[in-house]
């Protein structure tokens, strides 16, 4: 997990409470719904650093590229040059407490827009336009990221994602057809956000039966928000980065749970992320924490929000191994290509540390291959091999260093 994964989840959670009034007087009347005539709908979409892009034209302009997030219960335009673009008028100001002075801490509330996703009809949808931009989407992703839907793309839909295929398919929830051989699971609906009451293994073998927020816009396994006041730390755990919430930097801790139960599936070994004892939940709804895209992405799952159940089936990386970040340095993507790959932290006593690398540092090559020319996930990839050697040019102090970076796990 890169710190740009959590950095968006916390930012999120607690954004999300601040919008949550505004969004009670829309949610109702906010949803897509099929084309007259049409049984289902294929939509493409493309996953970036475990985050499902899907592209939208809003008023007719665009393509946007949007992030499917069930951790949301409003859209949420992040690119705020959207608002002259689209010529959206004069929209009622909302302030976000807690962020800071000025308009870093304000939104807009749109008027209700015409989103186009080709064979879907949006009723009545307006978003929270961020007056600046407190996720860098686009740096952490690596393209350009205009913002993310969540709540109202689910509420009036059933919901198929293969993960396999890289595809949803969606239907009228009097239509809707789970994948075939898949579990069905009981889910809440609460406050706009999908809830699964599921059982965890801890490493001493106690079982626990925790609430999780079910967070297709978190890139981590899991996190347990009341662990460390609860049970404690786990043996081996590192202090870890865990990202920036509206009142300040988490500081937290990543370790290993023995297992996290999925329906009649068990998932083990898995990497997990605790947030200090000082860390302040926020959410409206009481909560044990939240499941994330790289345990989610393990099955491909259906979304049955109007009658309350999620459909589980195993997808093709359910059982890959959970893999940790082997380098310890955490980077964003500059440019105005987002073509620069820029670190913006290195762990204590990493394999980075080691070799001297420092925040700010730019790395223009590993194994001779241009990062401009790499994807994200390339990248990611490069660097959750253990015991893997990488030869790095990297820009420092205003020359170029090649240096050799040896991996090994953290975790």
């Amino acid at each position: 997990m890169l710190a740009g994964k959590a950095t968006y989840f916390w930012v999120k959670a607690l954004f999300f409470t601040a919008l949550l009034a505004c969004a009670l007087q829309f949610a109702n009347a906010q949803y897509f719904t099929l084309e007259p005539g049409r049984k289902k709908v294929n939509i493409p979409f493309k996953m970036m650093r475990n985050m499902m892009v899907v592209k939208l034209l809003i008023n007719d302009k665009g393509p946007f590229n949007f992030i499917i997030d069930t951790g949301v219960g409003l859209m949420i335009i992040t690119d705020y040059s959207l608002v002259d673009s689209l010529k959206l008028p004069h929209a009622r100001t909302i302030r976000l407490n807690g962020l800071g002075d000025g308009d870093a801490s304000e939104a807009l509330v749109s008027p209700q827009l015409n989103l186009g996703i080709d064979g879907l009809v949006s009723n009545g949808i307006s978003a929270a336009v961020l007056k600046n931009d407190l996720f860098d989407l686009s740096g952490h992703v690596g393209m350009p990221i205009h913002g993310l839907l969540g709540y109202e793309f689910f509420n009036g839909l059933g919901v198929n994602i293969n993960f396999n295929d890289s595809l949803m398919t969606v239907y009228r929830p009097k239509d809707f057809k789970p994948f075939r051989k898949s579990q069905k699971i009981p889910i809440t609906i609460e406050d706009h956000k999908p809830y699964l009451q599921t059982y965890i293994t801890m490493p001493d073998g106690t079982n626990v039966l925790n609430k999780f927020v079910i967070d297709l816009g978190a890139g981590h396994p899991v996190s347990i928000e009341n662990m460390i006041k609860k049970y404690g730390l786990p043996k081996g755990a590192i202090t870890a980065n865990l990202g920036v919430a509206l009142n300040g930097p988490i500081s937290g801790y990543l370790s290993r749970i023995k297992s996290v139960d999925m329906g009649k599936y068990t998932l083990k070994n898995v990497i997990t992320s605790f947030p200090s004892e000082d860390y302040v939940q926020r959410a409206s709804v009481q909560r044990d924490g939240n499941l994330g895209m790289d345990i989610l992405k393990k099955f491909n799952i259906g979304f049955d929000y109007s009658n309350g159940f999620m459909y589980i089936r195993p997808s093709n990386t359910f059982k890959a191994p959970f893999e940790h970040d082997m380098s310890g340095i955490e980077y964003y993507l500059a440019g105005k290509d987002l073509s620069r790959l820029i670190v913006s932290r290195v762990a204590a006593g990493s394999a980075a540390d080691d070799i001297g690398m420092l925040r700010g540092d730019e790395i223009v090559s590993i194994n001779f291959k241009p990062v401009s020319k790499m994807t994200t996930e390339e990248i990611d990839n490069y660097f959750k091999t253990p015991g893997r050697s990488l030869l790095l040019e990297v820009y420092h102090d205003g020359r170029h260093d090649r240096v050799v970076i040896n991996l090994r796990r953290q975790l």
